[in-house]
């Protein structure tokens, strides 16, 4: 996936929408572009696996600031 920005990473595929939501959260509050990507098929809805997207650039910023939070939760 690319825009004018070059391209999109996926960094961490997530098991529901709220948690994709949650680690949107965490890396914008990083100031990390991100967009969410629906993983699965479209009936299963909110418990659909969603891919959680970052320009290139920010990917290895990215993986590191999930890494951290999730090793402490």
């Amino acid at each position: 996936m690319e825009d004018a920005g070059g391209t999109w990473i996926v960094v961490r595929v997530a098991s529901s929408l709220a948690l994709a939501e949650m680690l949107q959260e965490i890396l914008t509050n990083e100031g990390i572009l991100v967009m969410l990507r629906s993983a699965g098929p479209p009936q299963m809805g909110a418990a659909s696996p969603v891919e959680v997207l970052v320009p290139s650039a920010e990917a290895e910023e990215a993986v590191e600031v999930l890494d951290e939070v999730l090793s402490e939760a």
